[in-house]
């Protein structure tokens, strides 16, 4: 199965139209959101897929974007600051990560195959341990900053980076 892996949005509706085309162009039916839709009307562009979202530091309108979540079906779900997922035997964290000291502390604990964060606006790929460690870069407006997804592939174990910015 492959799942996008997506953060930092910021009501960036042109990144989101391109990420979604990527992740159906990729055949994704789960995505994972690392927080920071801002907008409660962003979450209607994944409606195609299965969403599992955090809460980012920007996500203030809590209320309209569970029901936003609510909207999208019983399978897609805001989870809160924290979401522990498995898909296909994997195990998978999900944080918006504001404290890189907290994302490290979930990955040593090699709890997780993955750790899943956002917020920084850099892409990441490492390994601690038998945890990959993955950030998909952010979707604001700043000419400078990583436009990209992820896409894992949950039979591989494998991640692929996407530029939304083609």
């Amino acid at each position: 199965m492959n799942i996008g892996i997506i953060s930092d949005t910021h009501d960036n509706v042109e990144a989101i139209e391109r990420a979604t085309e990527i992740f159906a162009e990729e055949g994704v039916e789960i995505v994972i959101h690392c927080g920071d839709f801002v907008a409660p009307l962003m979450v209607d562009y994944f409606e195609e897929f299965e969403l599992h979202g955090v809460l980012g530091n920007n996500d203030g309108d809590v209320a309209n974007l569970q029901s936003a979540f609510d909207a999208l079906g019983a399978e897609s779900e805001l989870h809160g600051r924290f979401a522990s997922l498995e898909f296909d035997g994997l195990s998978v964290a999900v944080l918006h990560g504001e404290s890189l000291e907290e994302v490290e502390a979930i990955a040593a604990g090699e709890t997780f195959d993955f750790v899943c964060y956002g917020h920084h606006h850099e892409r990441e790929l490492s390994e601690e341990g038998r945890t990959t460690v993955l950030n998909p870069g952010a979707h604001v407006l700043a000419p400078d900053e990583d436009h990209t997804v992820a896409i894992l592939d949950t039979r591989s174990e494998s991640i692929r980076f996407r530029s939304v910015d083609e």
